[in-house]
């Protein structure tokens, strides 16, 4: 629940866009830039908790409680009056800097809490993510004819009371290895592990894929109603398309405890892949099946993130895998931002976007290649 509180804050931002962004005359894709600095954020802060080791030598739920605030405090920073682009970004990027003391530190959390079944618990954690991460499109379908404010306030309230619940309520778990003093070069030891080696560079092409498809489901939406001069309502369904991916992350887990993490993950990248490659076909299918398709889709760009952080926890000495799983994410989030401002500048200098989403499939192509070896 407190993941799920707190990764509200994510794309609390890409909901209210249009409301943040209309007194603005850019000459540039400022959704892409807006995303792109939560991702910059998150990247600089899970540098900074790898290289200092911080969710191996403190406590882990503190770190939660403390970055749930502060990012919670930034994501009100929107709400300034007659706010510049340079604040709203700063916003952004500070938001993206905390949520690195949330996402993975929750998953620390996690692997403190079970010896066996990391990758059933690291599901559900990863779910909650999603939901996290879908909520604000759901808020905004309530309030988009009245104040974008409400989406900011929710979302930042939410955070709150996910960092003072999980202070309260999830004590470091009885798992946990403490690292007593910091330890430099650390990272270099750990990519030296054949098995996080693999397990990483897998999870870095489901990440070329991941949030790129995520930022780019309302332009799919707006795209497929222009074309077919429909009115599919484009919040609440970039909300279920998002949000379908918890039940896939949750049903991964429960499967990887028989077939093991490494055969979902290899799989959910294979099907997503597929569907990159297919993607333009699916803008000529009836609304309904277009819509199951895109659910489809986004159950299996999801499925397999929780089953890599699960091979990179395993693969991690118990004492580090809290600095294992914030430097994977730490690149991974980096490779997003690449990808995002790829399309995002095709996006600008191309009259049909819909043949833009094959480049998505370079990601999974890398992570099999990377899985297979």
């Amino acid at each position: 629940m407190s993941q799920f509180f707190c990764t509200s804050l994510w794309f609390a931002g890409n909901a209210v866009i249009d409301d943040l962004v209309r007194h603005f005359d850019t000459d540039f894709n400022i959704l892409g830039y807006l995303l792109s600095f939560v991702q910059f954020g998150f990247i600089i802060g899970t540098l900074t908790f790898a290289l200092l080791t911080l969710a191996d030598r403190f406590s882990p739920s503190r770190i939660f409680m403390i970055c749930a605030f502060l990012g919670a405090l930034c994501n009100l920073s929107l709400l300034i009056p007659n706010i510049t682009i340079f604040n709203l970004l700063t916003a952004r990027f500070g938001t993206g800097f905390f949520l690195a003391g949330i996402y993975p530190v929750g998953m620390k959390i996690a692997s403190d809490y079970y010896k066996d079944g990391l990758g059933k618990a690291l599901g559900f954690l990863v779910g909650a993510l999603v939901l996290g991460t879908a909520f604000p499109h759901f808020i905004n379908q309530f309030y988009q004819n009245q104040d974008f404010k409400a989406v900011i306030i929710a979302t930042s309230i939410l955070a709150l009371v996910g960092g003072i619940s999980i202070q309260v309520f999830v004590p470091d778990g009885p798992y946990r290895k403490a690292v007593p003093k910091l330890q430099l070069g650390v990272i270099t030891q750990l990519f030296d592990i054949l098995s996080f080696r693999k397990a990483s560079f897998g999870y870095f092409g489901h990440m070329w894929e991941l949030y790129t498809f995520w930022m780019f489901i309302p332009i799919m939406l707006k795209t497929y109603n222009s074309i077919h001069h429909v009115k599919i309502p484009i919040s609440l369904w970039s909300f279920i398309i998002i949000g379908t991916g918890a039940i896939s992350c949750i049903f991964g887990g429960l499967i990887s405890l028989k077939i093991g993490s490494k055969k979902v993950a290899y799989q959910s990248l294979l099907i997503s892949g597929i569907f990159c490659l297919a993607s333009p076909f699916l803008f000529f299918l009836s609304k309904d099946i277009f819509l199951g398709a895109l659910c489809i889709w986004a159950m299996f760009v999801i499925s397999d993130s929780p089953q890599f952080s699960t091979m990179v926890a395993v693969a991690a000495p118990p004492e580090l895998r809290g600095t294992g799983l914030t430097i994977t994410n730490c690149i991974g989030f980096a490779i997003t931002i690449a990808s995002i401002q790829l399309l995002s500048f095709l996006a600008d200098h191309t009259d049909n976007s819909i043949w833009l989403y094959p480049i998505l499939g370079l990601g999974p192509a890398f992570g099999l290649y990377a899985l297979r070896k």
